[in-house]
């Protein structure tokens, strides 16, 4: 299997357009059917041996526990209940809206009672899902480079992640944006605008520096890896990175720290110029915000004080 295989935006257009609205009306499911946590830690996908997973939701609110994976392998939608009973539909050759049905007919099957909001969000367009026959483009090759793709990038993050002790989130891919990201926290409060929405504000209630891959968009249309820190102290794109080729863009009032995702796959040791390209944007915001990093960081993910300063050295 070829470590970070091409995955230029133009060629799985079509794929990823129809693939975001499975993942967004899947996504939405998660989002009122699991236990609220912090920064939104319950609405995120992880990752399986064969695709992408909710976890387990359900089971304590009178619905059944169920679990929704896609299966990238065999390219199926798997609906699981904890009864034994599953539903499984095919992802190719079907629209958007035939997915929404099939789908909602399998959990009503299995005594699920979920609604949700029926619109992709931050696409270029409103088609409801129920409506969506536009959008039904699938081809398994380019899904399972996709997820291929994806489960590299996530063992990359958790190797980055493991340099940090203080609190860090998952590695977990969000639906609404397909991206996957780790977040570490300074441990204090941000300020953060009552006007905003509940979704910023739960998101950015502490400072946070993210770290994550995006698969490309029409505004910036390659994949790339991508660091923020938020709240963005004074000078932070006037910092260095690690590699040269690496830059600050500006992005939603803020900067993002951008390392080209064919620039990564094209490195002698590509693995570790984006662990440290990752590095650099991190101690860049931590040292701008005066983060107290003392015992937080762990090289190679070591707290044990006998082992840690042979790892350190």
């Amino acid at each position: 299997m070829e470590l970070f295989p091409a995955m230029p935006l133009e060629e799985w257009a079509d794929t990823k357009e129809t693939l975001h609205r499975f993942a967004q009306i899947v996504g939405k499911i998660r989002l009122e059917k699991s236990q609220r946590r912090n920064h939104w830690w319950h609405v995120p996908f992880h990752l399986t041996g064969r695709g992408i997973t909710t976890r387990p939701m359900g089971g304590l609110d009178g619905d059944p526990l169920f679990c929704i994976d896609f299966d990238f392998v065999g390219h199926l939608l798997v609906v699981s209940a904890l009864d034994g009973r599953t539903a499984a539909l095919p992802l190719a050759g079907r629209s958007v809206a035939e997915f929404h049905r099939d789908l909602f007919a399998a959990l009503d099957w299995l005594g699920v009672d979920v609604e949700i909001l029926g619109r992709p969000y931050g696409l270029h367009d409103d088609i409801p899902f129920a409506e969506d026959t536009v959008h039904a483009g699938y081809d398994p090759e380019q899904a399972g480079r996709y997820w291929q793709v994806l489960s590299q990038v996530a063992q990359v993050l958790d190797r980055y992640a493991a340099g940090y002790c203080g609190k860090t989130s998952p590695v977990h891919h969000f639906w609404h944006t397909l991206d996957i990201a780790v977040t570490r926290f300074s441990g204090r409060e941000a300020e953060v605008d009552p006007g905003a929405d509940q979704v910023t504000r739960e998101a950015y209630s502490r400072e946070v520096i993210s770290a994550g891959f995006w698969f490309g968009d029409t505004a910036m249309p390659w994949p790339a890896f991508y660091s923020y820190t938020a709240p963005e102290p004074a000078g932070l794109a006037g910092e260095p990175l690690v590699p040269e080729r690496a830059a600050w863009l500006k992005s939603r009032g803020g900067h993002l720290a951008v390392l080209r995702y064919d620039d990564a796959r094209s490195a002698d040791d590509p693995v570790q110029t984006v662990v440290s390209f990752l590095d650099s944007a991190f101690l860049a915001g931590a040292r701008l915000a005066r983060w107290d990093l003392g015992y937080r960081r762990c090289p190679g993910g070591v707290t044990d004080p006998v082992l840690r300063p042979a790892v350190a050295g």
